[in-house]
């Protein structure tokens, strides 16, 4: 594996092809880059290079994250990936890093901590990496398309650090994980910025080739349709920024516990949304119930808040019918909306609509109740007529639903 030349330890040169061409023509066959770092480092110990901590630091502007961190330490058959906050640019873990320092334009960094004396300045990332027993560490670039500047890293604890043919070996390396790794990163990129948009079960069959115009299928659901109250009123009474706060604040009660209980989401409308609950799951019409339960609670909650900030409390309206809808690709030639439409969807929007006339939060339709197993959880209200409908239909509301009434003061 190693040779010696005048006593100078090095790498065999075949060593150093077989990892540049795996890199070059294997990792094909490698889908996550997780795991392709994790074979990477194996093969760079394998050769002899004592790398004992590897990273790849990424930014996705993913909503929730600004990138992220992929860790390999020696041992680990898998890596740790951690989301990077927004907002990382300002502490101090940051700022002077050689991260930093890479992605403002260095395309190497080099910092032998054995060499540091007791005492010594230095940036608290080597701090860590002097607790952890490393000895040596280089950041290197990953040149990305549009300008985009990547970073991996190493990090020994060989009680010399790392060799000069071992570093000459990592920089030959960078390129080609760069190149190796845009694909996998665009990829997974590309998945979650699809989930955030038309979520999982929407995007997985969008990246699977249902991208043609009228392709879908018919799917038995149940339909949530629900509606923030008052939200005109509130918007003109509003500044921009204070309005986005509240819908934001809105959204996020209402849509975890949709998410938590099995819903998908498909579709923000204004200060609505469309949801459905596929009824292939056996339990979709108990977990529709109970994601709106939690959601009234939550919004209970929030509205107490609001009031002690001094600001408007929030209700909403719900609709929920169960039949089959088209699910699929709709709209013109050039752009397209993954959604569901047909007449379940109709009937769950005007049973929305209704619950203004009736001062019931939330309305769902007989087909829907006759799914549950506890008659018990819905009060018949009994027929009203629904627009669009040539007879009325039997319609039900969750027992004790007070979530129309604005929580009290206190």
């Amino acid at each position: 594996m190693l040779r010696r030349d005048n006593d100078v330890t090095t790498l065999w040169p075949q060593h150093r092809h077989e990892i540049i061409d795996w890199l070059v023509k294997d990792v094909h066959e490698q889908r996550f880059i997780d795991n392709l770092l994790v074979d990477l480092c194996a093969r760079l110990v394998a050769t002899g290079v004592p790398v004992a901590r590897a990273a790849l630091m990424f930014r996705t502007n993913y909503p929730q994250w600004l990138g992220a961190r992929i860790l390999w330490q020696r041992g680990a058959s898998e890596c740790e990936i951690r989301g990077v906050e927004y907002g990382i640019e300002q502490t101090l873990g940051y700022i002077g890093s050689p991260v930093e320092q890479v992605e403002k334009g260095a395309d190497f960094v080099r910092h032998r901590i054995l060499d540091d004396k007791p005492g010594a300045s230095r940036h608290i990332v080597y701090d860590e990496l002097a607790a952890g027993g490393m000895t040596d560490y280089v950041a290197l670039v990953m040149h990305h398309t549009l300008g985009k500047r990547q970073v991996v890293t190493f990090a020994t604890d060989a009680p010399q650090g790392f060799r000069d043919d071992e570093i000459d070996l990592l920089r030959d390396v960078a390129p080609l994980v760069s190149s190796a790794s845009e694909i996998r990163i665009k990829n997974h990129l590309a998945r979650m910025l699809l989930e955030t948009y038309v979520r999982k079960q929407a995007s997985s069959e969008i990246l699977a080739g249902a991208t043609r115009r009228g392709s879908g299928s018919t799917v038995q659901a149940a339909v949530m349709v629900c509606d923030l109250r008052d939200f005109t009123a509130l918007s003109d009474a509003l500044p921009r920024d204070s309005v986005l706060s509240l819908l934001n604040d809105y959204f996020d009660t209402v849509t975890e516990p949709i998410e938590r209980h099995g819903g998908e989401i498909l579709k923000f409308m204004g200060d609505g949304l469309l949801a459905i609950f596929p009824l292939s799951r056996p339990t979709a019409a108990k977990d529709l119930l109970a994601a709106v339960k939690d959601a009234s609670k939550g919004l209970q909650a929030l509205s107490a808040a609001r009031l002690k900030d001094g600001r408007e409390p929030l209700s909403w309206g719900v609709g929920v019918h169960a039949g089959d809808v088209m699910y699929g690709n709709i709209g013109s030639a050039s752009r397209l909306d993954f959604t569901v439409v047909g007449p379940a969807v109709n009937v769950a929007s005007r049973l929305e609509r209704l619950t203004k006339d009736i001062g019931r939060p939330v309305l769902m339709s007989q087909d829907f109740a006759g799914l549950l197993p506890d008659s018990d959880t819905l009060e018949r209200l009994g027929p009203f007529r629904v627009r669009g409908l040539g007879s009325p239909i039997e319609v039900f509301a969750p027992v004790n639903d007070q979530s129309a009434k604005p929580p009290p003061v206190s």
